[in-house]
């Protein structure tokens, strides 16, 4: 298959003019109707799934691959599919649900109010309805979290790339923490792709964060850290709403007091040696001794930022420019529907240029493709329209003359194409319902 474009964005380069590349490996299904495949046989799918083969102008593409059924995309600028570094699928259902509150520990309450009102089934309706968003606005792989890993089997293919984190708390139940990585991790044995996520410093135990690091080193981590102005009253200072709240929860608060958030979380892991394969979401409060820090660690984290989220809840200005030029790779994602309105990161993109009009449109983009596909240990496979990549793409309307990557960054609607794992896809309404 060719799929031709007014102008290829490889991520490798200059974009290519009247562009095309050549997909090889279509994705077959052949398991009986109504069946569930094993997870040998997904694999096996996956392995022999749609890549990339040959990539140039459309006159040489064409000339190298002739007879191959052409796909023209016309007017469009072709792009690699975009990758959501942070997401909650699980509540997807929550949009506008929550009003915005005074403080982050009132959002706490208010959506664990809200959760207590779902069953299993509403969860997995909110995932699907998740995967049917997030492929209309153009991304074909999701970082998702989701506190409940047992629910994954229900989606054993999903229509679009997924890594799948357990989100594991033991506030309440500290002694468990072996009990609970265990459980998750036999929950995810059905998905290809997977990760421990414990859900952050006053929430799951050092103990619970242990396990999930001697879980095993090809196993990625993800947590929440440095959230929020109450997290740091809470850890530096024992004291505000979050400390109040967790204290009176039964949470042991002897951490608390002493140390930053950062500083507690490098120390509990190592310090200058914390893996390469954790994905720190938000890092929002930061103090100059944790800059210090930062600047001393050996091996750099990668960093998830939510932009809507952040404007939601009111944060403290993100530090991006002064993380970069420390080493951190910085990817954008959505969180979650619960503080978000929609799952677009086209929308993420816009808000940080809103918020941070010096970087260029193309570093911008990078965030949604080549960043996080390196966040995932993906950087041969995704983020590029190169030889040997999945092909994972998306196409979207743009003109002759104008800066592509300040019309990525500026577009303000849904994708006309998508492809995923090398299968063209199809853009539902969300109010479709379950893909």
């Amino acid at each position: 298959m060719i799929v031709r474009a007014r102008v290829v964005a490889t991520m490798d380069g200059a974009p290519i003019k009247n562009g095309a590349i050549a997909i090889s490996g279509d994705r077959i299904d052949d398991s009986p109707p109504g069946s569930s495949p094993s997870r040998a046989a997904r694999l096996s799918r996956s392995a022999s799934a749609g890549s990339i083969v040959d990539v140039g102008k459309f006159s040489e593409v064409s000339a190298r691959h002739s007879g191959e059924k052409i796909i023209d995309l016309g007017e469009q600028a072709l792009l690699p599919g975009l990758i959501n570094a942070h997401c909650h699928l699980d509540y997807t259902c929550l949009r506008r649900k929550i009003p915005r509150e005074k403080s982050f520990t009132d959002w706490i309450r208010a959506i664990n109010a809200e959760k207590s009102k779902l069953s299993p089934e509403d969860y997995i309706v909110s995932i699907n309805e998740g995967f049917v968003e997030a492929k209309q606005f153009g991304t074909t792989t999701i970082a998702n979290l989701t506190a409940f890993p047992d629910l994954i089997r229900q989606f054993p293919d999903a229509p679009i790339r997924m890594w799948w984190f357990a989100e594991l708390i033991d506030v309440r139940s500290p002694d468990r923490a072996k009990e609970f990585v265990a459980f998750a991790i036999e929950s995810l044995k059905s998905a290809q792709n997977y990760g421990l996520a414990p859900h952050a410093l006053f929430t799951a135990s050092k103990n619970l964060y242990q396990r999930c690091q001697e879980a095993g080193k090809d196993v990625l981590l993800t947590t929440h850290l440095a959230e929020s102005r109450e997290e740091m009253e809470m850890f530096r200072d024992a004291s505000g709403p979050l400390y109040e709240f967790m204290k009176n929860i039964g949470r042991d608060m002897r951490d608390c007091g002493h140390e930053t958030p950062l500083a507690l979380f490098l120390g509990a892991h190592g310090g200058h040696v914390l893996p390469k394969r954790w994905v720190v979401a938000h890092l929002n409060e930061l103090t100059e001794s944790d800059f210090e820090l930062l600047e001393k660690i050996r091996t750099k984290f990668h960093v998830a930022h939510s932009p809507r989220s952040h404007d939601y809840f009111g944060h403290s200005p993100f530090q991006s420019e002064r993380l970069r030029r420390l080493g951190f790779n910085i990817c954008l994602g959505t969180d979650s529907l619960a503080s978000n309105e929609s799952l677009s990161l086209f929308a993420e993109m816009r808000a940080f240029q809103r918020s941070e009009p010096e970087s260029s449109p193309e570093k911008i983009f990078e965030m949604v493709t080549v960043n996080p596909a390196s966040a995932l240990r993906q950087q041969n496979t995704l983020g590029r329209i190169r030889p040997g990549f999945r092909a994972d793409l998306i196409a979207i309307p743009c003109r002759e003359g104008r800066d592509l990557f300040g019309e990525i960054v500026a577009f303000d609607g849904e994708v006309d194409w998508i492809m995923a794992n090398g299968r063209t896809q199809s853009i539902q309404s969300p109010a479709a319902g379950s893909v």
